[in-house]
């Protein structure tokens, strides 16, 4: 973790000289759920975005924990111009979480583990001033997770017996928002 903070910090450094947006998801942000991200400028009409997304809820209603962390990188191509007009992108990235999958919501089931994404982003850019813009967008791909599975009744023990980790892969919408960007240089 320490080695990425100082490439993270590294890449702002050498960044700042180009045109760099800092970002913040407004719409994550109204369930409690804070999503940071900075992206810049890496060629005429390419950039590269990477955001931190986190849930640190115990749970929504008592039992079931919605506690969660992704990174995600992302190249994104701009097809009028950066920073306005239609984009799309494509992203890999780690994530840990503690969660209920969404076809366990229904139980008293819980995993806790980590996993990767790898997929696709689709998003607009609105331009409110010279320093300001939204940037709309949506994105789903493939979800591959390694977990342990747990009871969230007070029951001790795993409820699946995998040697090591279980497994599970999914296609999953996994991201969205309207994340409002204020332009560094």
């Amino acid at each position: 973790m320490k080695n990425i903070l100082i490439l993270f910090v590294l890449f702002f450094s050498v960044q700042l000289q180009s045109q760099t947006y800092l970002k913040f998801n407004g719409a994550t942000a109204l369930i409690g759920v804070p999503n940071v991200g900075i992206e810049t400028s890496i060629g005429e009409k390419v950039t590269f975005s990477v955001d931190v997304m986190a849930s640190f809820w115990e749970s929504f209603n008592g039992h079931h924990p919605m506690k969660f962390v992704t990174l995600t990188p992302e190249v994104r191509y701009h097809f009028k111009e950066k920073y306005n007009g239609f984009y799309v992108g494509g992203h890999i990235g780690p994530d840990m979480y503690e969660i209920q999958k969404w076809n366990y919501w229904d139980t008293n089931k819980y995993e806790k583990g980590f996993g990767y994404r790898m997929g696709v982003t689709v998003g607009y850019n609105i331009k409110i001033n010279d320093k300001f813009l939204l940037d709309v967008f949506a994105g789903a791909g493939w979800h591959q997770g390694f977990y342990h599975g747990y009871y969230n009744d007070g029951r001790p023990g795993r409820y699946e017996k995998a040697k090591n980790w279980n497994k599970s892969g999914e296609w999953l919408p996994y991201r969205g928002g309207v994340m409002l960007s204020y332009k560094l240089n």
